[in-house]
């Protein structure tokens, strides 16, 4: 079994546009001063103005985390919607993001919240299926603690264990951000770590490449075989972040 673990920048361009009216052709030295005082207060006048709009611009903070809204589903009758589908891919990053945030002292945003990723972290042991079946189910009932008046379901299924031995051999190309956002823990080092696991679990004939990317992208490490642990592993800790995001531009 594998395990699976996934910068933004803003730009913001302030442009300041001065139009200035010139009067006829034929203007006295008068004129032509009291112009050129003008021009220098309004110059002036534009400096203080960007100034303040500097002053009063918040700060970004390097690590943006983006989460998108869940919207709950409403309740149906099953007299009426008597049929119910779901997926059963399985997510389980929103329990080890939610402990992060509660063992830095905060709550978490409510978008990182979700539950059916947070019930899928735990294994429960369910009986693998038997025979030719692909997969098995197993559901269980009870009253829900918060209202009585309703029950919850519990659906667990348990696929078929496929013998790693059996599979084809592998060949993994990872592409690595190792830009300047990735130098926090949760980032750049714990995939790191987390490639480290899966190179202890690869066999003899399969084979893995690294691709790194910042200011500029390049190959780290070229398709070696499985049984090279070592040489794998030194390529994934000599990663280090900094740079930009490669493709990013910038405007002044």
């Amino acid at each position: 079994m594998f395990t699976k673990s996934t910068a933004l920048a803003a730009v913001a361009l302030l442009c300041f546009f001065a139009a200035c009216n010139q009067g006829g052709r034929h203007m006295s030295t008068d004129n032509v001063a009291i112009k050129d005082v003008t021009l220098t207060t309004t110059d002036t006048t534009m400096v203080a103005e960007s100034n303040k709009l500097d002053e009063a611009k918040p700060e970004l903070p390097i690590n943006t985390e983006d989460y998108d809204n869940i919207i709950e589903n409403r309740f149906l009758s099953p007299l009426k919607k008597p049929l119910s589908t779901f997926s059963i891919d399985v997510d389980e990053a929103s329990y080890s993001n939610v402990r992060r945030y509660l063992q830095e002292g905060s709550l978490p945003p409510a978008g990182a919240v979700r539950i059916e990723e947070m019930i899928n972290y735990f294994d429960y042991d369910y009986e693998a299926p038997k025979g030719n079946e692909p997969f098995s189910v197993f559901t269980e009932i009870a009253s829900c603690p918060w209202n009585t008046k309703h029950q919850l379901v519990h659906i667990g299924l348990k696929g078929k264990e496929i013998p790693t031995d059996n599979l084809p051999a592998s060949n993994f190309v990872f592409l690595i951000d190792v830009s300047g956002s990735m130098v926090e823990p949760n980032k750049l080092p714990l995939v790191q770590e987390s490639l480290k696991m899966l190179v202890d679990q690869l066999r003899e004939k399969d084979k893995v490449a690294i691709v790194v990317y910042a200011s500029n992208s390049g190959l780290v490490l070229p398709s070696t075989n499985g049984s090279n642990k070592a040489k794998i592993k030194e390529a994934i800790n000599n990663l280090q972040a900094g740079g930009s995001t490669a493709g990013e531009r910038e405007f002044y």
